[in-house]
């Protein structure tokens, strides 16, 4: 039986225990052709799960509500819904809030106290069953990390103590939370920086300083969305004119590389041979580099040269230091 037919029988009985009709197990039974025991059990979820106040009156012999106030929860929540909120739960495992994780983990709690009368659900086999998985992240403060939460739901400014590891310098900053933004491993917050008067990317692991701001920051109307923001200046592309990239990957790695996704309109096509010839726009080198290298001699640059160049430059860098 599916779970929002059940519920229909929730809302079915509830309307006539509200219209004061006294009903019972048999007037269910009948109204969804179920068995007097699934009705049985019906109330009795009701009641010990929702909160009913269900009293039984032998006279009516049918249930009234002790308390006339009472409403039945309008949410409910089918088992996909509740996979998809599980799936979150786990994934919220990056996360460097404790107060958040616990929050989420409850409410899980909650919903499958709710809605399983038959035990089919628990909490402790559906973690075991998902888990993640990080193999590089930053640390990030966790209390800085709940206060930049709060701030950024609230609307709230605030003031950092910022650390540039390229300038090698700490400066102070009032800046208004617009995003928050996980990036390979490490937590970004996209805001307006008072002090540059435009967006700004902090990474919060750099964030060393970190207090309310009483200052009332307008945000001018010419800035970009945020969606905008990130597409320009995180992944692959980035801001600036882009190149078309070509890359070889040889044939102990193509069917790894053919299952990802390195950007949205990349081209991926199989030469006889059984390598892998990749396609896609490039704005900025520095990333794309990182992940060449990564992959050894098993990548080749076609195109751009100016790109083959850099990737050999750095090769030699990195056997002088062998």
């Amino acid at each position: 039986m599916s779970d929002r037919l059940k519920y229909e029988r929730f809302l079915w009985f509830h309307g006539r225990v509200k219209a004061n009709r006294y009903p019972n197990a048999g007037d269910l039974a009948d109204k969804y052709e179920i068995s007097n025991r699934t009705a049985q059990r019906d109330i009795e979820f009701m009641r010990d799960r929702l909160n009913a106040p269900l009293e039984y009156n032998r006279e009516k012999r049918g249930y009234f509500y002790s308390d006339s106030s009472y409403q039945l929860p309008s949410l409910w929540f089918t088992e996909d819904s509740i996979v998809a909120l599980s799936l979150a739960v786990r994934l919220a495992s990056s996360v460097p809030d404790t107060e958040i994780k616990q929050k989420l983990c409850e409410l899980l709690k909650r919903i499958l106290n709710l809605r399983d009368s038959d035990g089919k659900l628990c909490f402790d086999d559906i973690s075991e069953r998902i888990s993640v998985k990080n193999i590089e992240y930053s640390r990030v403060d966790e209390e800085y990390f709940h206060e930049i939460v709060n701030a950024l739901f609230k609307g709230k400014p605030l003031t950092i103590a910022y650390y540039s590891p390229h300038k090698d310098e700490r400066t102070v900053r009032t800046i208004l939370p617009l995003h928050l933004l996980q990036y390979m491993g490490s937590w970004h917050l996209i805001a307006y920086c008072t002090k540059r008067k435009w967006i700004r990317d902090f990474m919060i692991s750099r964030i060393k300083h970190l207090a309310s701001a009483s200052e009332e920051i307008t945000l001018p109307e010419n800035l970009p969305s945020i969606k905008e923001y990130i597409r320009k200046n995180f992944g692959i592309m980035q801001g600036g004119e882009a190149k078309e990239v070509c890359l070889e990957f040889s044939p102990s790695v193509a069917e790894w590389v053919q299952e990802q996704v390195w950007h949205p309109s990349q081209k991926v096509s199989f030469e006889s041979d059984g390598s892998l010839i990749m396609k896609f726009p490039v704005a900025d080198f520095r990333e794309i580099k990182r992940k060449i290298l990564s992959y050894g001699a098993d990548v080749r640059v076609v195109f751009p040269e100016d790109l083959a160049k850099e990737i050999k430059e750095e090769i030699h860098r990195m056997g002088r230091v062998y």
